[in-house]
């Protein structure tokens, strides 16, 4: 029997997914570090909540980052401090494959990965609580009107991401889609259990690499926006 949901957890129905699983081309590379590294550092998907200090092995700092992409900018974060725990959640495999690598080639030990949708992981895996701060950086941003409601940053589940933030905690967002990004400040902004670290959008962290993509972007002239939460230290949702 599967364990009972604590009374925090969203209603288990179904949601609506911001990816989608594509047939692309996983490298003979990509598999073989996958194969080899996913029994090392991947933890699987369970509907019941994760003890982080024993998938970890100590008791530390945690972190989660949802869409880690091809992992060079979680790796990039775990590498520059090993005092923290990160935690990372991707759905594709040549993804997950790359960040294996990074683990491997970096010699990481505090970086674990978990291959599944973000919203059941974090709405079944992840203790209320339990988090420092949450990265998200460039999700899908579904530029086309009609799949807008596909878009990962819905209130529904910011208020769940806000729910796994100690006091204190941060919610880091960031996007090169400024529509999104105005969604993104919106929501964030309507969230009872969190405050703004900034007038408006925030300037980009230092804990935040910049990517090679963002690079080129930024030298063509586009924007990047990042948004900048904290959970506050008083609880003003009024539940």
């Amino acid at each position: 029997m599967q364990p009972t949901p604590s009374n925090d957890a969203a209603p288990r129905q179904a949601h609506i997914r911001s990816y989608v699983l594509r047939q692309g081309r996983v490298s003979t590379a990509q598999q073989r570090y996958y194969d080899e590294g996913m029994p090392r550092w991947g933890i699987p998907y369970v509907a019941a909540p994760l003890d982080l200090a024993a998938a970890f092995g100590r008791s530390a700092t945690k972190f989660l980052e949802i869409g880690c992409g091809m992992g060079e900018t979680t790796a990039a974060i775990a590498d520059e401090h090993p005092e923290n725990d990160y935690l990372g959640i991707e759905v594709h495999t040549p993804g997950v494959g790359s960040l294996m690598k990074e683990i491997a080639t970096r010699g990481l030990t505090n970086l674990r990965v978990i291959q599944h949708d973000a919203v059941e992981v974090v709405r079944d895996m992840i203790p209320p609580g339990s988090l420092s701060g949450i990265h998200i950086y460039f999700p899908d941003p579904w530029p086309k009107k009609r799949h807008h409601k596909r878009r990962l940053i819905q209130p529904p589940f910011v208020h769940q991401l806000a729910l796994r933030l100690a006091p204190g905690g941060y919610l880091h967002l960031a996007t090169d889609w400024e529509e999104y990004a105005q969604q993104m400040l919106a929501v964030l902004s309507a969230e009872a259990l969190l405050e703004n670290t900034a007038p408006g959008f925030a300037p980009r962290p230092d804990w935040r690499p910049q990517t090679k993509f963002e690079q080129r972007g930024l030298r063509l002239g586009h924007g990047v926006w990042d948004v900048l939460f904290r959970r506050r230290e008083t609880d003003r949702s009024g539940d």
